[in-house]
């Protein structure tokens, strides 16, 4: 997420409305702030932030102000407890969302190896597509250090797909031809270099 935010983005877009206010009435605190920085951070990046420095400062101080706790109180958030959690959960149950699976991580990983791995290079623009794919499916996505590595095992596995359908593809002695060649076996390999080196 982009931590700069002029005034204007910042109202916009870290605005607590009245049904974020609503669920916010039986916490306090922390937990207040915690609860609020997580809620808008998953509204417009349909994930959670990994740590409170992912968070952009000037949002904290914003919601901060609209929650009425001192905006040192993030810091005191806790990240590991159970508290936390049961946060997660509510939130994804109010934008409809559920948790992602490794079942979920290994259908994405498959469906970018079979429809974009061969029309799309960047591995950003796969990545996006990741994240897409999941807003569209109210699936939370992983977190973006496991999205880039679902990425390259998807870029891996078409790799080691293509070339084996494009080897199934070639004659036994186009195969044998190309192996002697590999190997620097092949009589008209080593012809070709002695021409070469004629030259």
């Amino acid at each position: 997420m982009r931590q700069d935010w002029e005034p204007e983005d910042l109202i916009k877009v870290w605005t607590l409305l009245e049904d974020d206010i609503k669920r916010l009435r039986n916490k306090s605190g922390a937990n207040r702030l915690g609860f609020a920085m997580l809620l808008k951070f998953f509204e417009v990046e349909a994930r959670f932030p990994e740590t409170d420095r992912e968070v952009p400062t000037a949002a904290v101080g914003y919601v901060a102000q609209q929650v009425k706790v001192p905006t040192d109180q993030w810091a005191a958030y806790d990240w590991q407890g159970d508290r936390i959690k049961r946060h997660r959960k509510e939130i994804r149950k109010a934008f409809g969302f559920r948790a992602g699976t490794e079942e979920d991580q290994e259908r994405l990983a498959e469906w970018l190896t079979a429809e974009l791995c061969g029309v799309e290079l960047s591995r950003d623009r796969l990545a996006e597509a990741v994240v897409a794919r999941c807003r569209n499916d109210f699936v939370e996505p992983p977190a973006p250090a496991k999205v880039r590595r679902l990425v390259g095992k998807a870029v891996r596995d078409f790799d080691t797909r293509f070339c084996r359908t494009t080897v199934d593809r070639l004659s036994h002695a186009t195969r044998s031809r190309l192996e002697d060649l590999v190997a620097g076996s092949s009589e008209d390999g080593g012809e070709v270099a002695e021409d070469q080196a004629v030259s």
